[in-house]
């Protein structure tokens, strides 16, 4: 024999009664069972609005009697063939013509005892369990209508009636024993002594089905949901949770406790005492295995699931006068009971100077007025402060008795919150070892289970959730590079890389489960329009684990939102310079910002593209080294435009032809004014441990002053014509005392410059080419042999590369 149950959502229409029956007709000549069946979808809510409507004398309950009335009578129509359905819709229409009776009276006395309450409850499973059962009678299965109240008997504590089993128990068998047939069950509902209708509670259909195996001794209790089993985490809260196979009757009650909705703990109370196990199961998709709940826990992680409860606030009582004084905590726990609050959570330091209790946030007020009132002498005395009160908390749980065998637990836990700058406020862990407790922010909640959950489920990965701003040449690249490697990433460096959002400066788009890199396009009109507080903004409500911003653009308007994104405690990589070339107080307060809260703020790119210049010179300084002197030739597209110089081109056509390949900005002035150098040597100086201010570079730019006010690109060129003579008698000049021109940056002494030089064949930089970068650090240990990085200093390609390894860099960081 097995006891099987269907929820509300599994019955909410006639399709799904349809998968519900065909589940049934597959296995009625096979195996023995008997079928519990909730109301159908959403009565049960209804019939408590219809309730309340009326309670409130006003007539607008009769509207939604007729709709569920329709409801029910449609279904009969749709299940039974017309020559049988008399029976059933006469049914019906005594049922709600009661209804009508009952609401009729709370209108007119303007009360619903929980005793009407019940009863008026009770009609919901009665009538869909009766219709479902002339459904399944209609298609010729020998099926048996059992009003539960008949033999569930219980006290009278109405809303949620305590059951006798001992009298249950007698007339479940007498009644299996002298019934033969499929029998169908109402859920939910019971009787008292007296023939009073009482309801056993939240999820008391499954209850149902728990009391009614235990009574028979059933091999198993199957409950079909529209869930696959109970999960590792809330799925709308953590996307990579996935089913639990195999739980043990404490597992389960544990993460129940906490949140997970799927099992209650009093559904498995009857079924643990008579050691059946419980399997969960998916309606809609019944080929899947679901979760069985047994006395076994089964092997796996060392944590079988995460949960959490939200809506809680901290009641924090303190002072000297609690110290050794005993019946404080009696008093404290029975006043709370007394006023009937649940405590979700106990926490007491060890000194007995204070009592933390986490609460339901609806009961925070009537708690803290009434623990005043219990402790008022002590209160005014000073032996005890005022009651504390932190609302907007949640509770998480890591559950899992395999945490009894393997120490380190908590520490991962713990690493995992501390990790993504997640506080804790309130920590309880049983002696048992099967719970690990913690109260966080209720803002953190989200972060804090995807956290928990990549730490204990995918732990082999690191998950780093990445939001990219700027899809231009840069951008393309980069995702073009993510795309190309992400699989090796997760295969040989367990690093996961998920694009969640990106934005271009007109359009903007998001994707919670990562965008399909190889597939996905730069967001257009049909996507979003930008606007950056809404792009940070959809970033927190996502509110990842590991998050990081990536700004390939140039604006200075996202390089202003840098303090408010770090301060969210989401790192940022980027090629953008404005930010750290900015005012020296911008720059010192966004490192500040990145360490206070603990997150990444990488910008290797800033300078010499994709080249190891920030990192080297950061470790350099990190080790004790004292930098004297920094000499650089800092852009790809002047060092270019010098070295084509040689080969007698005129310069306004080289510099055309750096336009060409991409070198240069669209507009070569903002290459050859020298200020983009001038960015990077501040850059640099600063990373060096010197206060520069912009005004301490002094710039040579290389923009004829006819050149500067040109109203277009092209008028630039025909002006720039006119001087590519006095640019070849710099070239001759440098030629004639076997120099090579170099457009670089120095800093020495506190100051910086950048212009054009003409250096001898002795100079490392004389045998430069193309767009190469080369930086040279003279330094207290690298002094007579300064310490040279050089390689390719523009093209999107190496800049992409650059950012790419820093984001690689910020996920390992984040291990």
């Amino acid at each position: 024999m097995k006891i099987i149950k269907f929820g509300g959502s599994s019955i909410a229409n006639i399709e799904n009664i349809e998968k519900v029956f065909s589940i049934v007709e597959k296995r009625a000549d096979r195996e023995e069972f008997a079928l519990v069946f909730s109301a159908f979808g959403g009565v049960t809510e209804q019939l408590l609005q219809c309730a309340t409507i009326a309670q409130q004398s006003e007539e607008s309950y009769h509207t939604i009697l007729q709709e569920l009335e329709k409801k029910h009578l449609d279904i009969v129509r749709s299940l039974v063939p017309v020559q049988q359905q008399s029976t059933a819709l006469t049914f019906v229409k005594v049922r709600f013509n009661e209804l009508g009776d009952l609401f009729h009276g709370i209108y007119l006395i303007k009360e619903c005892s929980d005793r009407t309450m019940d009863y008026v409850l009770s009609f919901g499973e009665r009538l869909s369990n009766f219709i479902l059962a002339a459904g399944l009678q209609a298609r010729g299965k020998d099926a048996i209508y059992l009003d539960a109240r008949d033999v569930v008997k219980t006290n009278d504590r109405f809303g949620h009636a305590k059951v006798d089993f001992a009298k249950t128990n007698a007339l479940i068998q007498d009644y299996f024993k002298s019934h033969k047939g499929l029998k169908v069950i109402t859920g939910f509902i019971g009787a008292t002594d007296k023939g009073e209708t009482t309801t056993v509670g939240r999820s008391g259909s499954d209850y149902t089905a728990s009391i009614f195996a235990a009574a028979l001794k059933a091999e198993q209790v199957e409950i079909w949901t529209d869930v696959s089993g109970v999960m590792t985490a809330d799925p709308r809260l953590v996307y990579t949770a996935f089913t639990i196979p195999q739980l043990s009757y404490n597992e389960a009650m544990e993460l129940s406790h906490f949140g997970a909705k799927v099992v209650f703990p009093a559904t498995m109370q009857p079924a643990m005492k008579e050691d059946i196990p419980i399997y969960i199961k998916n309606t809609f998709k019944p080929d899947e295995v679901g979760t069985l709940i047994s006395r076994e826990s089964g092997e796996g992680k060392i944590i079988k699931g995460i949960s959490s409860m939200g809506n809680i606030s901290i009641l924090n009582v303190q002072g000297p006068g609690l110290v050794e004084v005993i019946g404080v905590s009696q008093r404290f726990f029975g006043t709370l009971a007394n006023y009937g609050i649940n405590i979700v959570l106990i926490s007491q330091a060890s000194s007995e100077h204070s009592i933390c209790v986490a609460i339901p946030s609806k009961d925070a007020a009537k708690a803290k007025s009434m623990i005043e009132e219990e402790f008022r002498y002590e209160i005014q005395s000073g032996e005890m402060d005022e009651v504390q009160v932190m609302p907007d908390m949640a509770v998480i749980a890591v559950v899992g008795e395999n945490m009894q065998h393997n120490p380190g637990a908590s520490g991962r836990m713990f690493q995992a919150l501390g990790r993504n700058n997640v506080n804790v406020a309130a920590i309880a862990q049983g002696s048992s070892e099967l719970n690990i407790s913690a109260v966080i922010s209720q803002a953190d909640l989200q972060k804090a289970l995807n956290a928990l959950h990549e730490a204990f489920f995918l732990s082999d990965f690191k998950v780093l959730h990445v939001f990219l701003v700027g899809v231009g040449l840069i951008g393309k690249a980069l995702i073009k590079m993510i795309a190309i490697q992400q699989k090796k990433l997760q295969e040989e460096n367990m690093l996961d890389i998920q694009i969640h959002g990106m934005a271009n400066s007109r359009y903007m788009k998001f994707h919670e489960d990562g965008f399909d890199l190889a597939t996905v396009g730069a967001p257009d009109e049909n996507d979003m329009p930008m606007d950056m507080e809404a792009f940070i903004g959809t970033m927190s409500d996502m509110n990842f684990s590991n998050s990081v911003l990536v700004d390939c653009t140039a604006s200075q308007d996202v390089a202003d939102v840098y303090s408010q994104i770090l301060d969210a405690k989401v790192g940022i990589v980027t090629p953008n310079k404005k930010a750290n070339s900015g005012s020296l107080d911008t720059y010192k307060a966004l490192k500040k910002l990145a360490g206070q809260r603990g997150v990444r703020f990488f910008y290797e790119t800033n300078v010499a593209a994709g080249l190891p210049v920030i990192n080297t010179l950061q470790d350099l300084m990190l080790s004790g080294d004292h930098v004297h002197r920094i000499e650089a030739v800092l852009s790809g597209s002047m060092n270019y435009i010098f070295s084509e110089l040689e080969k007698g081109m005129p310069f306004s056509e080289v510099v055309a032809q750096a336009k060409e390949k991409g070198y240069t900005e669209p507009d070569p002035r903002d290459d050859l004014s020298g200020m983009d150098v001038a960015r990077k040597i501040l850059i640099l100086g600063r990373e060096a441990g010197q206060d520069l201010h912009f005004e301490d570079v002094a710039i040579q730019s290389m923009v004829p002053e006819d050149c500067v006010d040109a109203a277009t690109v092209d008028e630039f060129f025909e002006k720039l014509k006119k001087h590519d003579a006095h640019f070849k008698q710099l070239l001759d000049e440098a030629n004639a005392k076997g120099e090579k021109l170099r457009f670089m940056a120095t800093l020495e002494n506190g100051k910086a410059k950048v212009g054009l030089n003409s250096l001898n064949s002795e100079h490392p930089f004389y045998t430069l080419k193309g767009s190469d970068n080369m930086i040279l650090f003279t330094t207290e240990r690298y002094n007579d042999f300064p310490m040279i990085v050089r390689g390719p200093g523009a093209g999107a390609d190496v800049t992409a590369a650059g950012v790419f390894a820093d984001i690689i860099r910020l996920g390992n960081y984040s291990r």
